[in-house]
């Protein structure tokens, strides 16, 4: 196992800890990002909110690990590393690819007894809409799809020793989606917050309202300026609203 910090263990990044915080944070990323991509919010949330970035195998300090191969059983793996963090009460965020992680482990935290306080899926339609997920069919369609996305940095793309770093897990990724379909009456029991850019190309807004037939909470739709990395051109408001989402929380 790689050497980690004592605020961390193999599936969670904390970086930076917070001894007064009351709420904590878990972030997922999209398909082919780290942990790091979420630092930024870390640094800006940090004090009241303890937030974790969830690390997939095979990147970062897990390069050497086999990457993603199955949605459902990391979701297993993850619900249960966040036991060790259930001190605090759980909100979630994924985007992309970490909605779907996020979803299914807000799934298996509440069928064990758990609470999720809130999920918040973004950059990802709901699972009831039909339509087939799109597999790039090999590693010159993985890296156009990457590039035009734009979550990975475009240095990792361009370069061919840094693009062999990144493209297993994006290799992996690809398929574990392709993979993946959710239990027809899958739902969760806490609140939903989709939240989507307007010109999402990967996710239409009518589709991102998909989500509300995936819980049996509350349900609200968000929709940002941008494309389907909204979250990173609009970061200070998104920033804002997980801010003023867990500022509420807290005052209830």
């Amino acid at each position: 196992m790689n050497s980690l910090s004592l605020d961390s263990d193999l599936w969670c990044r904390r970086f930076h800890p917070s001894p007064t915080a009351t709420r904590r944070l878990v972030c997922f990323p999209h398909a082919g990002g780290s942990a790091s991509f979420y630092f930024p919010v870390s640094a800006a949330l940090c004090g009241p909110v303890d937030l974790l970035a969830v690390q997939y195998p095979g990147r970062q300090d897990r390069r050497k690990e086999a990457g993603v191969q199955d949605l459902h059983r990391m979701a297993d793996d993850v619900s249960e590393a966040l036991r060790r963090w259930d001190d605090l009460p759980l909100t979630l965020f994924g985007h992309s690819m970490g909605a779907l992680v996020a979803f299914e482990v807000a799934r298996r935290i509440e069928r064990a007894g758990g609470r999720i306080d809130h999920l918040f899926v973004s950059g990802r339609r709901g699972p009831s809409v039909d339509r087939p997920e799109h597999a790039p069919l090999d590693d010159e369609d993985i890296v156009a799809e990457a590039k035009a996305m734009g979550g990975t940095d475009a240095r990792f793309l361009e370069d061919e020793e840094l693009l062999g770093m990144v493209l297993p897990a994006l290799r992996g990724d690809y398929q574990a989606l392709g993979a993946y379909r959710a239990d027809r009456d899958a739902a969760v029991t806490c609140p939903v917050t989709a939240v989507v850019g307007d010109q999402d190309p990967w996710t239409p807004v009518p589709e991102a309202g998909h989500w509300r037939d995936r819980t049996t909470g509350a349900f609200d739709l968000k929709v940002f300026p941008g494309g389907h990395f909204y979250l990173s051109s609009r970061a200070d408001e998104v920033t804002g609203m997980l801010r003023d989402h867990l500022a509420g929380t807290l005052r209830t």
